[in-house]
């Protein structure tokens, strides 16, 4: 496989990608720090990529606290937007081809049907658009780009849904979560399969693609498989999401069409529940 940079290779799905590539026998793979690679640094991106001349660079670098980011709309307009031009000017000046990870907050979700990457993005929260602002930034600089949309992801590492719940539900005999928000989570190790998928392929069939698991569930009824599958004794009450305010307003409905990806790409792709346990057995085992 050709070379590979990894930008915010500490974060969530920079962990994964690194477990993955262990796995799959990838070594031809950077994980600079982020004092090596900081988005928010054009130079210093610049340089990285010159020393290490990549053939893919994966961008995993974002601002991804949503609500926190309608008071801090300026940092993360510059990681999520302008970093994500820095770095794909740098991809340019060095032809590398940019793997760049998006999000389903970039659609309002106000209507019940399957998102494709044609309908239009309308951002309702910061993040959102600031995350909107960074696809767009990437395809204006940069013809040889990917950019991939995922929603509520989680994993063995860093701080997630899951294993905030598993917290949550070692100390509490009662939790309410919101019901009336759907979407579908992904395993961040399946996205990181998915991307070095697409780089194996060798395909230059360059655009926006969505990928998550496959399924459809609520917070509420993410939160009760959770429990169900860790054997957790908690109840857990659904309540909408009026009843638990949050500074950033959220997509009610964000289930993203994966047909793109998986017909391009003739991905496989696992269904939500079946990630889960895989996860949960991870954290478990740890």
């Amino acid at each position: 496989m050709s070379k590979i940079l990894i930008i915010g290779a500490g974060g969530q799905l920079g962990q994964c990608l690194k477990t993955v590539a262990e796995r799959r026998g990838i070594s031809d793979i950077v994980f600079p720090t982020e004092n090596e690679g900081n988005i928010l640094e054009a130079e210093l991106l610049n340089a990285l990529l010159e020393r290490e001349k990549p053939a893919y660079v994966i961008n995993c670098a974002a601002y991804t606290a949503v609500d926190k980011a309608e008071d801090e709309v300026e940092l993360s307009k510059a990681v999520n937007e302008t970093g994500a031009g820095y770095l794909a000017s740098a991809c340019k000046a060095n032809q590398a081809i940019l793997v760049h990870v998006s999000t389903d907050f970039v659609f309002e979700g106000k209507e019940v049907k399957l998102l494709n990457e044609d309908d239009v993005a309308k951002p309702i929260n910061v993040y959102g658009v600031t995350k909107l602002g960074g696809e767009q930034a990437v395809a204006s600089i940069l013809d040889e780009h990917f950019i991939l949309r995922t929603s509520w992801l989680y994993s063995e590492y860093a701080n997630n849904f899951v294993k905030t719940m598993l917290k949550l539900g070692a100390e509490r005999d009662e939790l309410g979560i919101i019901a009336d928000q759907v979407g579908t989570p992904t395993y961040a190790i399946d996205l990181a399969n998915a991307i070095f998928d697409i780089i194996a392929s060798g395909k230059k069939s360059y655009g926006v693609y969505h990928y998550s698991n496959e399924g459809v569930t609520s917070w509420y009824d993410f939160a009760k498989a959770i429990f169900d599958i860790s054997e957790t004794a908690v109840k857990v009450n659904p309540i909408p999401g009026s009843a638990y305010p949050t500074k950033a307003q959220r997509p009610a409905f964000s289930v993203m069409d994966k047909s793109k990806i998986k017909n391009e790409f003739n991905l496989d792709i696992p269904y939500w529940r079946t990630s889960l346990v895989a996860c949960i057995s991870k954290i478990n085992n740890k």
